[in-house]
């Protein structure tokens, strides 16, 4: 389903938003071209796009020539048009992205550190954004949408896996964080699941553009995910739908303890540790030595454990949703990815998928900066896309 607009009146501010998204869906576009994946009329489309472009929410590009008529102009979205703050705060690390109207990061911020300390993070965020309203021009703030934070919900939790001390786990548990951010900016603060933000980079910026419906696998520190349907990212009663990484095992029996989740295997850190015990550099799991020798080994290991794990994510999920892709990224190398990727298709083949059709794999297109971009996004889609629950036209009635 594609949002379509109106030629009624009353409803202009949704028809500007369909443009605006009709543009970023698909490039620059002439007039003409926008009338065609709208449904507006040519008369509608031209009355929007004179004051988007004078708004300074679109760009003209050089006229193109046909074989008759006058030459068509490509309006595309003006960088500078609007701008957000992606915030991602990791286990191990925290970014701070500064994105334009476009999805294009402008500045970026980022620290690692071995816990997640409240406190410390709070003062680098105000750092950033003390640095931003000092350098960034007059006109480029006052087209500020927002800041989003992208956050795993249980940031104190698996305190045993991490080793951390329970003092930085209890203070999480204290705090609301977008209330302390949000009294550090200027904008307004919103708050996500740090994979369904992830989700929300590949629904928005990737492969969501040409793919409706998916399961979305982002693989970390520990292992999360997002669910998308019908071009929706459905978050559940309490945020956590497509939360892969609680995912058990296998069965609890009575004389045993509960079955271990997905995210024990399915991790970074679980590789980082598989190093360490070898006495291998731990860092390389995030980088390409991790397909070199002496690493490569253990990272094989890793890839087959873990890609049977996640692939029994999968056969679930296919059976309970009949879902057609899956989509795999991480804030891992490209290399890596892909043959993670490929250990999965691979234990999924030891799978009897009479009854259900088997999902197509497909590499995600963000990579590590997907939790940011789709926190930075959250203002942006909420002051420029169309509102799908109202004026909705499905196409096909």
């Amino acid at each position: 389903m594609r949002p379509r607009g109106s030629s009624q009146g009353g409803l202009r501010q949704y028809n500007e938003r369909v443009v605006l998204q009709a543009i970023r869906l698909h490039g620059a576009l002439p007039g003409a071209e926008i009338a065609r994946v709208t449904h507006l009329t040519a008369q509608t489309v031209s009355l929007i796009t004179k004051r988007l472009l004078e708004d300074g929410l679109l760009l003209k590009g050089t006229p193109q020539r046909g074989k008759v008529g006058q030459p068509s102009v490509p309006l595309a979205l003006a960088p500078d048009g609007a701008f957000a703050v992606g915030v991602k705060i990791g286990r191990r690390s925290i970014d701070v992205l500064l994105v334009d109207f476009v999805g294009a990061v402008r500045q970026r911020w980022s620290r690692s550190y071995r816990y997640p300390e409240a406190g410390a993070l709070l003062a680098f965020i105000d750092e950033c954004l003390a640095e931003l309203r000092s350098t960034l021009p007059e006109e480029q703030l006052a087209r500020m949408q927002g800041l989003g934070i992208a956050i795993p919900f249980s940031l104190g939790g698996w305190r045993t896996l991490l080793d951390m001390p329970p003092e930085v786990g209890e203070a999480w548990q204290a705090i609301d964080f977008a209330a302390e951010v949000q009294r550090l900016s200027d904008w307004p603060v919103t708050l996500m699941k740090d994979t369904a933000a992830a989700c929300v980079a590949e629904l928005v910026a990737g492969r969501g553009r040409s793919i409706s419906s998916f399961l979305y696998v982002f693989l970390a520190t520990f292992v999360g995910g997002g669910l998308v349907l019908d071009s929706h990212l459905r978050s559940g009663l309490h945020g956590n739908a497509g939360a892969i990484g609680s995912m058990p095992l296998g069965l609890p029996a009575a004389s045993q303890a509960s079955p271990a989740q997905l995210l024990s295997e399915a991790s970074l850190l679980q590789l980082e540790q598989r190093f360490a015990q070898a006495g291998l550099a731990l860092e390389a799991a995030g980088d390409e030595r991790a397909l070199q020798a002496p690493w490569w080994p253990i990272t094989s290991a890793w890839l087959a454990s873990t890609g049977a794990a996640i692939a029994l994510a999968i056969n679930s999920a296919a059976c309970l949703l009949d879902i057609e892709n899956v989509i795999i990224d991480g804030s891992i190398p490209a290399a890596l990815r892909d043959a993670l990727r490929q250990a999965t298709e691979q234990a999924l083949d030891r799978y009897d998928w009479q009854g259900v059709t088997r999902p197509q794999l497909l590499p995600g297109t963000i990579g590590s900066d997907a939790r940011a971009l789709g926190g930075a996004l959250l203002p942006l889609h909420a002051n420029f896309a169309p509102d799908r629950a109202l004026f909705l036209k499905a196409e096909g009635g």
